[in-house]
């Protein structure tokens, strides 16, 4: 039995299938898609708080009063006879150059002056004989004149052969280096053998007397307001030994080099312990400062400044506030500026966040008034 054939739509009739299923499918509720949760961030509650700050700097125990030797001249050192960490007297010979050229020139100096003196002698029988015959009339006027001027010329070169010796003998004692005080000897520049040149340092004396604990300290703390002038200074190798001390000098310009500025602290009673060379710590506080606390999840920077997100306690919209900063503890930031007490501040998941996003911030301790979910 042959079944009766389905009638196909024709091309003709697919707009008409296709318009009432546009229609339908008009007539049907889409989904909405759904809204975003807030973020759900930590955060801290800002509360201000009186803060002494602290540092402590590494230094070294120096003499109060260095002197660097030298040589007046240049020549070759013929003898040395103190080294580092010897102990010298005020006058005692350190040093000596060779003295061939300067002993020649005394020499000179002194057959000069013989030979003036010789001089001045028969220039003086000259003249006392011209006056004895002048006075009886067996002489002229002008030849007593020449007789008194050759001893006058004789007795200046006298003077002036003297005064060369001095000189040439005071040049001969500059061959000897001498300590100029009692002190310890903590630096040397020469050996024996060695050419040096005039005002060379050979030798660096540390005097006896005051002991100063040398700091190299960064230009931004010496802009802070100390508690006291009184450092506390102890001997790293044994932190039992102390001593104060105060601020005694602090240089006029920062070192190239490192970016810092010495300051020396003046010991007050070292003990024998904090002898020269010695490694020491010195502890110094400055004043107390009110700063807003918090961990160091909370740092944001914005354009290379110092920011924190800060939820606005009714919307719980978040803004990038910027802040300064008054130092860096270990797990914390201390800020001076840019926040009062009571502000809400982002402590963790910062990264995320941008400006005017809605988040659930939870406290530890909400504190009241603010609604804040826990």
């Amino acid at each position: 039995m042959n079944r009766p054939l389905r009638q196909v739509p024709t091309i003709r009739a697919i707009p008409w299938i296709l318009g009432g299923t546009a229609l339908f499918l008009a007539g049907c509720d889409a989904p909405s898609p759904p809204e975003r949760l807030p973020s759900t961030v930590r955060a801290q509650v800002a509360t201000s708080t009186s803060r002494a700050a602290s540092v402590t700097l590494t230094g070294e125990i120096k003499a109060r009063v260095q002197s660097d030797l030298a040589f007046r001249f240049s020549g070759r050192i013929a003898s040395r006879t103190v080294d580092v960490g010897d102990r010298v007297e005020a006058g005692q010979v350190l040093a000596t150059l060779e003295t061939t050229e300067q002993t020649a020139d005394v020499n000179s100096a002194t057959a000069g002056v013989r030979a003036a003196e010789a001089t001045l002698r028969q220039a003086r029988a000259a003249f006392q004989r011209q006056s004895t015959l002048l006075s009886n009339g067996y002489t002229t006027q002008t030849s007593y004149d020449n007789a008194n001027q050759d001893f006058l010329s004789a007795q200046a070169s006298l003077d002036s052969a003297k005064a060369n010796l001095g000189t040439v003998q005071e040049q001969l004692s500059y061959t000897t280096l001498r300590a100029d005080a009692a002190g310890v000897v903590t630096a040397r520049n020469a050996e024996a053998g060695q050419v040096v040149d005039a005002a060379q340092a050979i030798f660096t004396i540390a005097r006896d007397g005051g002991r100063d604990a040398v700091f190299d300290v960064y230009e931004a703390l010496l802009a802070r307001q100390p508690a006291d002038d009184r450092i506390a200074i102890t001997l790293l190798s044994n932190p039992s030994i102390r001593a104060t001390g105060r601020v005694r000098e602090i240089a006029p310009a920062i070192d190239p080099s490192t970016g810092t500025v010495r300051v020396k602290i003046a010991i007050d009673n070292p003990p024998p312990e904090m002898g020269l060379g010695a490694a020491v710590a010195g502890v110094g506080r400055f004043q107390a400062r009110d700063v807003v606390v918090l961990p160091w999840t909370a740092f944001f920077t914005r354009d290379g400044t110092a920011a924190v997100w800060v939820v606005d306690p009714l919307s719980k919209a978040v803004a990038l506030t910027s802040v300064v900063v008054d130092s860096y503890r270990t797990g914390e930031v201390l800020l001076r500026e840019g926040l009062k007490p009571g502000d809400l501040v982002v402590t963790a998941g910062t990264q995320l966040l941008r400006p005017d996003e809605i988040v659930a911030p939870r406290l530890d301790t909400a504190p009241a008034g603010m609604g804040v979910a826990k």
